[in-house]
């Protein structure tokens, strides 16, 4: 047995495991002192990106996303290779993706999108003084780019139209980090 804050882990089984994702279950002795388990699922580790020109406009990604079975309204996001940097990725992402290229980075942290049964990390980017170049979307995106005010990105956040968890906090620190140095 191992500890695991209040729990202790006595066995883990891996359910599944492909390039995206890892399936386990840990057979637990729960804070209340009950036998358990508890199931994790771990996404390799992602950036989200979110691009802002000159005039304060930012770029998104809208796409169909298999997974909630709609198009959705994001910032460039997606998973990191192995061993690569977070900043390394971010910068593949954006030109794959909307085609740019970005000569300031700001990191603004690491985000948890889900804290019970998920792990997966997701590092959160500014790029700023943009250029563009040629897209390279991987096979599976069809990616339309869409480039609205930053008020108005915030305002869809907060209606609703936003709903990926890392995009909606990237959206919202920047908005909140450029209002504390007006």
């Amino acid at each position: 047995m191992r500890p695991h804050g209040p729990w202790q882990i006595v066995q883990t089984r891996e359910i599944y495991r492909d390039p995206w994702i890892d399936v386990r279950v840990d057979d637990v002795i729960r804070p209340d002192g009950k036998p358990g388990i508890h199931s994790i699922i771990q996404i390799k580790p992602g950036v989200s990106v979110l691009a802002l020109d000159d005039e304060r406009y930012v770029y998104l990604t809208e796409e169909f996303h298999y997974a909630v079975g709609r198009v959705t309204l994001e910032a460039v996001s997606g998973g990191r290779d192995a061993r690569e940097e977070p900043l390394a990725a971010a910068r593949r992402e954006l030109r794959e993706e909307l085609g740019l290229l970005a000569d300031a980075w700001t990191d603004l942290g690491e985000v948890d999108p889900f804290t019970s049964n998920v792990v997966s990390p997701t590092r959160l980017f500014l790029a700023e003084t943009l250029r563009h170049v040629t897209d390279a979307p991987e096979g599976t995106e069809q990616i339309r780019r869409v480039r609205v005010p930053l008020d108005t990105a915030v305002a869809m956040v907060w209606d609703g139209r936003i709903t990926h968890a890392p995009s909606c906090v990237l959206i919202l620190k920047v908005d909140l980090s450029l209002r504390a140095k007006r």
